[in-house]
């Protein structure tokens, strides 16, 4: 049957979307990215059927969580959970924008599906997209299979609505909730399971020196770090970036992304 004339409109809006999100970060001197990053989507990856059974992890992604910054040196990553939203969201891409750094946002996907605006802010300044869920349900590694997989895939699908044409190459679980069929569920979809390395716990809101000791004291190697922009009064974290992003670079960091390939 051939396409409907509806269906190829569809086809083209999609297409405009994506080649002006790709063109704002081009302008923004944001580093390409391969086409395997930064295309793809619900077309793209394997229906839900396909995945009913024991998923297979796709090539060259490995199931096991990142926790290390991609890079050969003195690199860290930044991550953002559990936006977006509209009033913290757009005051953590300014901080972000004005410090030229790129991070890595992890939505949730009710959130991202309630202000596609944001999505679309975050992909067009050239930051990485992460699938955190449907609606961060932090008790997924005791949920049945098919619950982990409809909370990822969904919550992916969610997000590409969004922004179309752009991927969302990373999956984090609430709460760090992994299972082993989570974590094959997300590679066979094309995301990396991402956990972190460094946890200021900004979102129980400890007062603005302690996220700062937290996250000044020794590092890791390549270190991800975790920051929230979505479930409450982010101000402290917003703070927190003012005055970490420019400690960072004058530490000699490099800003860069989670590793997604890398063991």
């Amino acid at each position: 049957m051939g396409i409907t004339s509806s269906s190829a409109r569809r086809r083209r809006a999609g297409s405009t979307v994506a080649a002006a999100v790709l063109g704002l970060l081009a302008a923004a001197g944001t580093p390409a990215l391969a086409a395997s990053d930064v295309t793809g989507g619900p077309a793209g990856r394997p229906a839900a059927a396909e995945l009913s059974g024991s998923a297979q992890g796709s090539p060259g992604i490995p199931q096991s969580i990142s926790r290390l910054a991609q890079g050969p040196g003195h690199d860290v990553a930044i991550t953002i959970d559990d936006g977006p939203d509209p009033r913290w969201t757009p005051q953590v891409l300014e901080v972000l924008r004005q410090n030229h750094v790129k991070a890595t946002f992890c939505m949730i996907g009710t959130n991202a599906q309630k202000y596609p605006a944001l999505v679309r802010a975050v992909a067009a300044d050239g930051h990485q997209l992460c699938d955190h869920s449907v609606d961060h349900d932090v008790t997924m590694d005791h949920k049945p299979v098919d619950y982990q997989r409809r909370q990822i895939l969904d919550g992916q699908a969610m997000i590409e609505k969004a922004v179309p044409g752009v991927a969302v190459n990373y999956y984090r679980a609430p709460g760090g909730a992994f299972t082993p069929d989570s974590r094959a569920i997300a590679t066979a979809s094309g995301m990396r399971p991402l956990g972190w390395s460094v946890d200021p716990k900004d979102w129980s809101r400890p007062g603005l020196p302690a996220i700062v000791a937290a996250v000044e004291g020794k590092l890791p190697a390549q270190p991800t770090v975790l920051f929230h922009d979505g479930g409450g009064d982010r101000s402290e974290t917003v703070a927190a970036l003012k005055e970490y992003l420019p400690w960072l670079t004058k530490q000699g960091y490099s800003f860069t992304f989670p590793a997604r390939t890398a063991p």
